[in-house]
């Protein structure tokens, strides 16, 4: 097929083989060092090098980064500079107008891709927290990009459907159980030549061999697995911090 999709269903038996082999001898690596929550996808010191010489976040955007890490207790849940700077990169890649954010937290990704997106640009995010709207809307009224951005608090797959269509990006970073059904809702609406966007598909590395109770990790890797063979996209994954998945509606 002409995206490379159900490869893994039609390599020949030699590709296979090669696959099979090296996916492998990465789980028996992974289960040997026993990989827990903090395992760091990239070297941490690569990771900083990399942030470096990277576009930075504005003077707002990083004071939502550091608030949040001084006032919660779920700063890991942040996306991070250099996910951010990759986030900016795409929106402006692809020309993007209108995105759509399910999962907003403290809303640093929100106002990050806002402020990159034109004057007539609109960022819808979804969010199930009335409290998180407060501390996210406190920091948008204080950005000239935060007039840019509509929160709406409520079950994303509830109100998903009634969204006006077409969004030129969706960026999924919310309970990882949901992707595929987030996945599934929102393709109808992305133009064609639009990118979803989904965090956290690496999980710590717990998807190469994800632990039967795991719940998040299962749905990650049948998350992963469902993008590789959906013949609708063409698609990479980057191991940057958890793992960052980009499919293109073809």
């Amino acid at each position: 097929m002409a995206n490379g999709k159900g490869k893994l269903n039609h390599q020949n038996d030699s590709q296979n083989g090669i696959f099979s082999t090296e996916l492998s001898t990465a789980i028996m690596i992974t289960s040997k060092r026993g990989f827990g929550s903090q395992m760091n996808i990239t070297d941490k010191s690569i990771e900083v090098y990399a942030q470096a010489y990277s576009e930075r976040s504005s003077a707002c955007v990083q004071e939502i980064h550091d608030w949040t890490i001084d006032n919660t207790d779920e700063s890991r849940m942040l996306s991070g500079e250099l996910q951010a700077a990759i986030l900016r990169m795409l929106v402006r890649s692809i020309g993007a107008t209108r995105v759509l954010e399910i999962g907003m937290f403290t809303g640093f990704s929100a106002l990050a891709i806002a402020e990159v997106l034109p004057d007539h640009g609109q960022l819808i995010t979804l969010d199930i927290d009335e409290e998180r709207e407060k501390i996210a809307r406190s920091f948008f009224d204080q950005s000239p990009h935060g007039s840019k951005i509509s929160i709406v608090i409520g079950h994303a797959l509830e109100t998903i459907p009634s969204l006006e269509p077409p969004f030129d990006m969706v960026y999924i970073d919310a309970d990882k159980a949901n992707y595929i059904r987030y996945y599934e809702a929102v393709m109808p609406l992305v133009s064609s030549g639009g990118l979803i966007v989904a965090d956290n598909v690496l999980w710590s590395g717990e998807v190469l061999n994800p632990a039967q109770d795991d719940e998040d990790a299962l749905a990650l890797a049948e998350f992963n697995t469902q993008i590789q063979s959906d013949a609708r996209v063409s698609n990479v994954l980057l191991p940057v911090r958890d793992g960052l998945m980009v499919a293109r509606k073809t």
